[in-house]
């Protein structure tokens, strides 16, 4: 096997890896579980997308009680897609059974939406550049102005909450 062919072949796995499959698409917000999280109907059937690069408090679920703001990101992230139209574009990656998605609005990136109005974390863990400065930026603003969730003194981050009470259970 001559190099160029070894070298397309190596590319050609490289990009069919599922981080970098993705797929665009618009559909209707039909509901919004919580502040990172909603299902989206296409043509092709239902979605539920975990909103890409954010990570909002968690609401209460199955009498776990939730966080502080959890309800409030839920409503905001409502107000700003349940029933309307939006750009979808996955990441190729999943979580739970839910496609990881960056959302548009008319032009709106819905994801740093939340992050700037103070409701969700710049999720460092799985923000990848372009995204990363600019979530984190976006974060730090929210925080300068005391926003959302950054009113409290120290607020305890979902993936803290979460493993938290995973030690509970």
């Amino acid at each position: 096997m001559t190099r160029r062919v070894a070298a397309c072949l190596l590319i050609s796995v490289f990009l069919s890896h599922p981080a970098f499959a993705r797929e665009k698409f618009a559909g209707t917000v039909t509901r919004v579980t919580d502040g990172d999280t909603v299902t989206i109907r296409t043509d092709s059937g239902k979605i539920a997308c975990r909103l890409y690069g954010i990570d909002a408090p968690e609401t209460s679920k199955r009498g776990k009680p939730g966080q502080p703001y959890g309800e409030e990101a839920k409503a905001f992230l409502a107000g700003l897609v349940e029933g309307q139209t939006v750009e979808v574009e996955t990441t190729g990656a999943k979580t739970y059974k839910r496609e990881v998605c960056r959302i548009r609005k008319d032009g709106l990136d819905v994801n740093l939406a939340i992050v700037q109005k103070g409701y969700a974390w710049a999720y460092m863990e799985y923000l990848r550049r372009p995204h990363k400065s600019i979530y984190l930026d976006a974060e730090s603003e929210a925080r300068k102005q005391r926003l959302g969730i950054w009113t409290e003194y120290n607020p305890l981050p979902p993936w803290e909450f979460r493993a938290r009470q995973r030690q509970r259970s």
